[in-house]
């Protein structure tokens, strides 16, 4: 079992500090002598389990990370939590196979704190960043398929365009495309630093606009070849499905997002689960029989105080948003 006593070390590591730490726990560990079973689908440093393992001292928590490294880490951190704490690797999609083969049947609460961790973004190894030299890499999941170089290397002007203006929301996506087709016949793209190296000259920063100096002008072609490697607005989509079907009535999950795209598609997600009727409004009476399927926990995102900004700038673009599962078996299984 857990060790007893305060375990407030654990969740003080100086490296991970958990965003939106308040939030989840009043969203999930609201009532915490009812949590029997939770799920942190996205384990990374292991700041949130710890921090959800020590507000319901009665429940187990399965930490799932598709990051070996991770899973490593936040391991020997949760280690005085004893048996109370089980890790498992897996992606967003495979979370029910998982779950039922460490025997979470269910989970009264599910977090999903979704991107990449800081942990990643410092390794250079890892590609995500060109804050350090590193290799063009990108993978959460060290063994997955492909590379953020392959992308670069081997898509056409017309994907490459695709990819940075839907998951990277870049203006310049034509341009930017347009000039990697053409140096790469030269030379391959191998690391961080040659691609930001390129954006840069690309869009100087006269065509920045209110970006300049503010942001390096390849951020946003980072961050779309990040979700690209990884599909991770897919494995969202699907991850979300997967966790709320784990829920039991009063279970509620907790979706942490950090951009435009994954929070858009969660709050459309959300509202689905919480609509009921469906017909046109000319309708007299409702012929659906929709029910609503979940309550909203939180009306509005929750955001980061001024003092956590401060403390952890990654918590400044963070939105967490909430809902409970509700009983709906009088109206019909669904």
């Amino acid at each position: 079992m857990a060790a007893s006593g305060n375990t407030s070390g654990v969740t003080g590591d100086a490296y991970h500090l958990p965003v939106l730490a308040d939030g989840v726990r009043r969203v999930l560990a609201e009532s915490p002598e009812r949590l029997e079973r939770l799920i942190d689908m996205t384990l990374g440093g292991g700041g949130h389990a710890a921090m959800l393992l020590e507000a319901a001292p009665h429940a187990r928590l399965l930490g799932l990370d598709r990051d070996p490294a991770a899973l490593r880490a936040a391991s020997a951190r949760l280690e005085p939590f004893g048996d109370r704490f089980v890790a498992a690797r897996s992606t967003f999609d495979q979370v029910a196979e998982v779950a039922r083969a460490h025997g979470f049947e269910h989970a009264n609460g599910i977090l999903m704190d979704v991107g990449v961790s800081s942990r990643q973004l410092d390794d250079a190894a890892r590609g995500f960043s060109f804050r350090h030299d590193g290799p063009l890499d990108m993978r959460m999941d060290p063994d997955g398929p492909t590379t953020a170089a392959d992308l670069v290397n081997t898509l056409d002007e017309t994907e490459l365009t695709r990819i940075f203006r839907e998951y990277g929301e870049e203006r310049h996506a034509a341009r930017i495309a347009r000039a990697i087709c053409q140096d790469r016949v030269e030379s391959s793209f191998t690391t961080t630093l040659a691609l930001a190296s390129l954006v840069e000259r690309v869009i100087p920063r006269r065509m920045q606009g209110a970006d300049a100096g503010r942001i390096h002008p390849a951020t946003r072609i980072f961050q779309a070849l990040r979700i690209a490697v990884n599909d991770e607005l897919g494995m969202l989509e699907r991850g979300l499905s997967a966790a709320f079907n784990l829920l039991p009535p009063g279970g509620r999950l907790a979706v942490i997002s950090f951009h435009s795209l994954e929070d858009r598609l969660v709050k459309t997600q959300m509202a689905d689960w919480t609509s009921g009727c469906i017909c046109p409004r000319e309708f007299p009476e409702c012929r659906c029989g929709r029910l609503p399927m979940a309550k909203r926990v939180t009306r509005k995102p929750v955001v980061a105080t001024a003092e956590e900004a401060a403390a952890n700038p990654r918590s400044r673009s963070a939105r967490l948003r909430a809902v409970e599962r509700l009983d709906i078996t009088a109206g019909g299984d669904r």
